[in-house]
C-alpha cells in the first residue's frame, strides 16, 4: 500500500509541476547504455531481434524535440544485471523525467521539492535535507571514497600526502618517491584509540583483501601504533591537529594511487561510523553529485569508453572535445550528469543532454565510434536533431529505491511484489522456462547449449 501512495503521490506532485503523461514502446533497438540488454526475437524478421529498454532515453529526447516540453513517466525499465541489495535482477521501475530548454539548475529546482516533500509525507517524521547540497564527482572521491557517500556518517577523508613526503616512515615516504600519482589518506576514528579496535580493523581489512591499514593511537601519554616509532612526533602531531585528533582518537591511513584504492577507503570510512555507532538515526541525507567524468578507462578493453549517459552534453561542448587530444586530457572532461543520493544510495541518474548532431558525433568519436556505428544505432535520434532540439534535460528517480528507503527495508527485494531471486529467478511462475521446439522453430532459433568448463 504503500508503495501505491507514494506512486500516486510522484503523479500528482508532476501533474501539479506542469509535466504531461506519456508512455513509450517496450519493443525497441538494443543501444550500448551501460547494461546488458534483454533481446525479443523477431518472429517476422528471422535473424533480429527487439531488445527491451534500459531506458526510454531516445524517445524522450524525441519527445521533447517534437515539441512537448514537460514529460514523465512511470517507466518500467530492463537491464540484464546481477543483483544486488539496492538492485533487482532484470528489471525496476523509474519516475522517467524530461524538460525542454533547461540548464542544471533548472532541473534541480524542478525535481528536488518533488522528491523532498515526498520524503516529508511519507518518511515517519525523520528528517529531511532541507537543500540538498551540491558535491563534485572528484570531491565526493576524495572526501567520502565514494560518487554515493552517506552523509550521515560524520567521517571525511584527508590528504596528508604532503606530511609523508621524504618523512622518516620509510614505506610511504619511498612509495611517494617511486611513483607521482600515489597519495596518502588519513582518516580519524574519534572515540577508537585502543589497540584492540584498530587491530579489529586490520581484521576487517584483510577480510576484505588488502594487508592492513598502518593506524596511529593518540593515547593518553602520548601517540604510539605500528607506525608511530617511525614518524617523528613533529609529523604526528601536524596530521593530529590537521585531522581534529583528540585524546582517545585513532587515526588510520592508506597509501598508493587514488584510482586504486578509493572504494577501500570510502568502505573503510562506512566500517569505522558503523563499529563506532556514528551513523545518524531517523535522518534522510540527501546530496546531489556533479560533474561526472564524460569518460573511463575501460581496463579490459584498453580504450576509453562513456563512464556514465552517451547522450550527455559535454562541459565546454565542441571546443572541449576538440582540445582533449590525449588520453589524459580525454578522461579529465566532464560532462553535465548528475545523481541525487540519499543516505548512501543512489536513487536517480540525469543529465543535461546533447542536442547538437556535431558535438554527438565528436563524443562518440572518442569512445572508438565511426559515423556509421552512431547512425546505425542512433539514425533516427541523429536525424531529430539536424532538424535542430531545443536544449533539454532530464532525471530518473527510482521509485523501487524510494519505497525501499520510506519503508526502511534494506533490500528491494522486501518492497517489489513478485521479486525474483538472487539469481534471477521466479520460482513460482518457473521463469525463465524451456519452450517448445515449435515456438524456437516459429523464431528461426536453435538452442546451442554451452561448452562444458575446461572444453572448447
Amino acid at each position: 500500500m504503500l508503495r501505491s501512495a507514494i506512486v500516486a503521490e510522484l503523479r500528482q506532485a508532476m501533474w501539479e509541476a506542469g509535466f504531461t503523461e506519456f508512455q513509450t514502446p517496450i519493443l525497441t533497438a538494443s543501444s550500448p547504455e551501460g547494461a546488458r540488454d534483454f533481446l525479443v526475437p523477431s518472429r517476422t524478421h528471422p535473424g533480429k531481434f527487439y531488445a527491451l529498454p534500459q531506458a526510454p532515453q531516445q524517445f524522450k529526447q524525441l519527445a521533447m524535440i517534437s515539441g512537448f516540453d514537460r514529460y514523465f513517466q512511470i517507466a518500467p525499465c530492463f537491464r540484464d544485471e546481477d543483483a544486488r541489495a539496492d538492485r533487482s535482477p532484470g528489471e525496476f521501475y523509474q519516475l522517467d523525467i524530461e524538460m525542454s530548454f533547461v540548464d542544471q539548475e533548472d532541473v534541480f529546482s524542478t525535481i528536488e521539492p518533488i522528491i523532498r516533500g515526498i520524503f516529508q509525507k511519507f518518511g515517519n517524521g525523520f528528517s529531511v535535507t532541507e537543500k540538498f547540497p551540491r558535491i563534485p564527482y572528484g570531491e565526493a572521491i576524495r572526501r567520502y571514497g565514494s560518487d554515493k557517500p552517506d552523509l550521515r556518517n560524520p567521517l571525511s577523508l584527508r590528504n596528508v600526502t604532503e606530511t609523508f613526503r621524504g618523512s622518516s616512515f620509510r614505506l610511504f615516504a619511498d612509495m611517494l618517491r617511486q611513483n607521482a600519482m600515489t597519495e596518502v589518506w588519513a582518516i580519524r576514528a574519534p572515540g577508537g584509540g585502543t589497540r584492540a579496535f584498530c587491530e579489529q580493523v586490520n581484521q576487517w581489512a584483510r577480510e576484505q583483501g588488502k594487508p592492513g591499514v598502518a593506524y596511529v593511537i593518540d593515547g593518553p601519554s602520548g601517540f604510539s601504533g605500528p607506525i608511530a616509532k617511525a614518524l617523528s612526533n613533529d609529523t604526528i602531531s601536524s596530521i593530529a591537529s590537521e585531522l581534529e585528533s583528540v585524546t582517545g582518537d585513532s587515526l588510520f591511513f592508506i597509501a598508493g594511487v587514488p584510482r586504486d584504492f578509493y572504494k577501500f577507503a570510502g568502505e573503510l570510512r562506512q566500517h569505522l561510523a558503523t563499529k563506532l555507532d556514528l551513523i545518524a538515526k531517523q535522518r534522510f541525507e540527501f546530496c546531489w553529485i556533479t560533474d561526472f567524468p564524460m569518460y573511463e578507462w575501460a581496463e579490459k578493453e584498453q580504450r576509453i569508453d562513456f563512464c556514465h549517459n552517451p547522450f550527455s552534453l559535454p562541459q565546454g561542448g565542441f571546443e572541449a572535445l576538440e582540445a582533449a587530444v590525449t588520453v589524459e586530457q580525454q578522461l579529465a572532461l566532464k560532462a553535465y550528469q548528475y545523481d541525487i543520493v540519499c543516505n548512501g544510495i543512489e536513487l536517480s541518474s540525469g543529465a543535461i543532454r546533447n542536442h547538437v548532431p556535431e558535438i554527438m558525433y565528436k563524443a562518440f568519436e572518442i569512445a572508438g565510434y565511426r559515423p556509421a556505428d552512431l547512425e546505425d544505432k542512433f539514425g533516427g535520434m541523429l536525424r531529430a536533431l539536424q532538424f535542430g532540439a531545443p536544449p533539454h534535460g532530464g532525471i530518473a528517480p527510482g521509485i523501487d529505491r524510494i519505497v525501499m528507503l520510506l519503508a526502511g527495508a534494506s533490500n528491494l527485494r522486501d518492497v517489489v511484489m513478485f521479486p525474483m531471486n538472487q539469481q534471477g529467478e521466479d520460482l513460482m511462475m518457473g521463469a525463465p522456462s524451456t519452450v517448445a521446439a515449435r515456438q524456437l522453430t516459429d523464431l528461426h532459433i536453435q538452442i546451442v547449449p554451452p561448452s562444458p568448463v575446461g572444453r572448447d
